[in-house]
């Protein structure tokens, strides 16, 4: 029979559009307005911290809905956006430099919701509020480590292979290393067996007086490889360490060829942030150099292969400059105590690094092993080439002796206190930035613009369907009743669908894109009713005219939204930003828009009208 649908197909409809209703509920009861407190380097947030917190709170009488020591962190849920400025006010001023307390919001969802996985939307940042950073790769120490790196592998491999050299430098080009041979036979039997290991590599030859010279340096493409890879590394170690912060939905990712761009929603307070993102900490294992006299190396006379660095309380430390380990090789780092109440950071390695620390350390027992502790701070000042410079500092974190063959797993004592040690586990696992990063600029965007920029949008969203449903009921009658009806389920598909899809974030642009669907979501019922109109002119019965009305217009509006779903793909591949947040409203309204104007208006229209021969007239 025709225009009629088997039971099934009406239960599915029902359960499609009761499942995203009810991922959608979520954002009906929006979300408190919260203070977070979190420890900076050398605090920690314990329950007494929680408790002095209270008692500031009721000191300036403010009384909060919740208040929770969570992951590290105490959320205090409070009732209005004035006592939320008042308590974060009270509690800055209060609760010491070693803490920082910061606006955020927290989602009421009911925990029966919560249970089955609904949450609201994730708000973008112009819709949040929170912090904007800009950061800057330092590409110079990049490609400085990348010359360390093949200095050390050139060493490694001409004594491996037993080529005799003078000397394996760093060169001034900034890109390149030079190697000193005593012979021209030597240096070739160099050249023959280095060029296969070094593919990317230009290798040039060069004698002054009774020395010869190959200078092994970066071809262009090695060059734009070793910068596109520092900072793809950057980025993922940037995520990561947000991801350590615990800000829900932040974005992160490059912007041009040396800078990242950090956004993080409901952030407002930037220390915290800046502490984690900007720090550049990492360790490095080297040997002591238990051959050179200390006095000789403050003297100046430091061999080549070694270098003097100080530890903590001023003691000179003469340290081998081949490195044993690097952060790198770090896969976890927890903070604990030690055997004698001293801070110390578990270290656990991948497999390369296990082995290289295994190998190290059974040829070296009784020797002692030096952690340096390094670090890239801001100076302040700029390089010739405009960029920021940045100070790179370097001391001694402890010197061990090396008791057994270790294992990829040991621990790093010597560490001032328990919050240093817990600050550095983090970084550590969050990964060494592969070079160093700066701040270059910094925005905050408060909650009460981010409110308006909310208050804007649903001004024209509701604008803009009321002006769609208005039109419809007069052109098409019961039948723009219908699209109607499937219009506001299809705004309700598409909050549901962002509600659950992970990394969905809803931001301004996002709104206009949900506008723009409104609008887009009417024409397939349009050509649909059009066609519907044509076919009663032609003298067709009402129940052939409803049929062909669907089927024959099908075709085209499935051409029309598949067009422009490939252009949403498109920018959301492409774009950055805003693009992006418009592409995923778009992309997810033409998907439920071909849901509800096709198979949910059919399936009503046929609840109504399907099947029957008594109807004269249809009102279309």
């Amino acid at each position: 029979m025709l225009n009629k649908y088997p039971l099934w197909k009406y239960l599915l409809l029902g359960f499609i559009v009761l499942f995203t209703l009810l991922y959608a509920a979520p954002n009906l009861y929006g979300e408190d307005p919260a203070v977070q407190v979190s420890a900076t380097r050398g605090a920690k947030v314990e329950l007494s911290t929680l408790g002095k917190v209270e008692d500031i709170l009721s000191k300036a009488n403010i009384t909060p809905k919740s208040t929770v020591l969570e992951d590290d962190q105490i959320l205090i849920r409070l009732k209005s956006s004035e006592d939320q400025l008042l308590a974060r006010e009270n509690i800055s001023a209060a609760i010491g430099d070693g803490f920082v307390a910061a606006l955020n919001l927290a989602p009421s969802t009911p925990s029966w919701l919560e249970a089955i996985g609904g949450s609201p939307l994730k708000l973008g940042l112009d819709l949040r509020g929170g912090v904007h950073f800009l950061m800057e790769v330092d590409m110079d120490e990049a490609i400085s480590k990348e010359q360390d790196q093949l200095v050390q592998d050139l060493r490694a491999d001409l004594r491996e292979q037993k080529i005799r050299y003078r000397g394996v430098e760093k060169d001034n080009s900034e890109t390149g290393v030079i190697v000193r041979f005593t012979s021209q036979e030597v240096l070739d039997s160099a050249v023959d067996y280095l060029k296969p290991l070094n593919p990317g590599y230009a290798f040039a030859e060069k004698q002054e007086n009774d020395m010869f010279y190959l200078t092994v340096s970066m071809t262009d493409e090695q060059l734009q490889k070793a910068k596109s890879d520092a900072l793809e590394q950057n980025l993922g170690i940037l995520r990561n360490r947000v991801n350590e912060l615990g800000v829900a939905e932040p974005l992160v990712q490059r912007q041009g060829v040396d800078r990242i761009v950090v956004e993080l929603p409901g952030i407002q307070d930037t220390a915290r942030a800046k502490e984690i993102l900007g720090a550049t900490a990492t360790l490095e294992f080297h040997a002591v150099d238990t051959d050179t006299d200390i006095s000789d190396a403050l003297a100046g006379r430091v061999p080549a292969s070694s270098v003097v660095y100080k530890e903590r309380n001023g003691n000179p430390v003469v340290i081998k400059k081949k490195i044993i380990l690097a952060g790198n090789h770090i896969v976890d780092a927890q903070s604990s105590a030690g055997e004698y109440g001293g801070a110390q950071v578990n270290i656990d390695l991948d497999s390369k690094g296990g082995s290289l620390m295994s190998r190290f350390t059974k040829d070296n027992i009784g020797k002692p092993m030096a952690t340096l502790f390094i670090e890239y701070l801001p100076t302040g000042k700029k390089k010739a080439n405009g960029k920021a410079a940045t100070e790179k500092r370097i001391e001694v974190a402890n010197v061990a002796t090396i008791q057994a063959q270790l294992g990829r797993s040991f621990r790093i004592t010597g560490l001032d206190n328990t919050a240093e040690a817990h600050n550095l586990a983090i970084l550590l696992r969050a990964g060494a930035l592969t070079a160093p990063i700066q701040i270059v600029e910094e925005r905050t965007i408060g909650p009460s613009l981010g409110q308006q920029n909310i208050d804007n949008g649903m001004k024209a969203m509701i604008y803009g369907l009321l002006a769609v449903v208005i039109f419809m009921f007069i052109y098409y009658r019961k039948f723009g009743a219908v699209a109607n009806t499937a219009l506001v389920f299809n705004i309700v598909m598409i909050v549901g669908l962002m509600s659950m899809i992970p990394g969905a974030t809803l931001t301004l642009p996002g709104i206009a894109g949900i506008v723009l669907t409104i609008g887009m979501a009417v024409d397939a019922n349009v050509l649909i009713f059009e066609r519907i109109r044509e076919e009663l002119k032609e003298g067709k019965s009402i129940q052939r005219a409803i049929n062909e009305g669907y089927s024959n217009a099908f075709s085209t509006i499935a051409d029309a939204n598949i067009t422009t779903f490939i252009t949403a793909v498109i920018l959301f591949a492409v774009g950055t930003g805003p693009v992006k947040g418009f592409a995923v409203t778009l992309a997810i309204g033409i998907l439920t828009s071909m849901f509800t104007s096709i198979f949910g208006t059919r399936a009503i229209v046929n609840a109504l009208w399907g099947g029957r021969n008594d109807i004269k007239k249809l009102s279309i």
